[in-house]
């Protein structure tokens, strides 16, 4: 009997599961649409607002102390020589020991720290590189867009690109002889072809009483949003 009564609620188990799976399977066989994927965009061509220039100092020799005192004495320098410009923002980036070998001996140690200088005014970032390349090495130089220019360009596109799909998604409603559409899902992707850093060259670095100001011209760079969705086309 306990076998049988197993048995029968296995059965009636089963049943139920074939039952209420059924009316998913019909009403999935009855749906009246088609679905459609779409995809549109918006662009802008923005200029650069802000510099960001890489400088370090860099010491080698067999006295790791002497060298790590030079090295924060440069940079200490440079910070606070950046830190009397308001319009130039200054953060201090990794300190690096290295270690020197020749034919598997150590001969010495190099010591090197980096400073970052942000910037909207041009003219303030170039004469403050100019006076900062008589002790540090100019390793690199980018142009970006800040924040808030960046934000409200990517408001805009957003708004252009939601524009630019609804307008296609008509238009697709249209040519396959629909009267309307529900959309089924959206997805918003922001592109940035941010130009890389451009590195300097090793010998570009920093010779006392011979650094000259560098000429800064940020150029722009191109925003994109893309708009990817779904949509059906819906019958009457």
């Amino acid at each position: 009997m306990c076998h049988t009564a197993l048995y029968l609620k296995s059965y009636l188990i089963l049943i139920a599961t074939m039952i209420s799976v059924t009316p998913l399977q019909a009403d999935q066989s009855e749906r009246q649409y088609d679905l459609v994927q779409l995809n549109a965009y918006a662009t802008m061509e923005v200029d650069n607002d802000t510099q960001i220039a890489t400088l370090y100092a860099q010491k080698e020799g067999t006295d790791l102390k002497q060298l790590s005192d030079q090295i924060n004495t440069l940079i200490a320098d440079a910070v606070k020589t950046a830190k009397q410009r308001s319009d130039v923002k200054v953060s201090t980036l990794g300190y690096r020991t290295s270690p020197r070998y020749h034919q598997q001996q150590l001969i010495g140690w190099r010591v090197r720290q980096s400073i970052r200088l942000e910037s909207k005014a041009s003219p303030a970032m170039s004469s403050l590189l100019g006076s900062l390349q008589s002790t540090l090495a100019l390793e690199s130089l980018s142009y970006t867009i800040s924040t808030n220019k960046r934000q409200a360009a990517e408001e805009s596109l957003t708004a252009q690109a939601i524009s630019a799909f609804r307008k296609r998604a008509e238009q697709v409603t249209e040519q396959m002889g629909r009267s309307r559409y529900r959309l089924v899902e959206m997805n918003l992707q922001t592109i940035d072809h941010s130009p890389a850093p451009y590195p300097m060259r090793a010998n570009m670095m920093a010779i006392e009483g011979r650094a000259s100001a560098p000429t800064l011209e940020g150029g722009s760079q191109t925003l994109r949003v893309d708009a990817n969705g779904k949509i059906e086309l819906q019958l009457d």
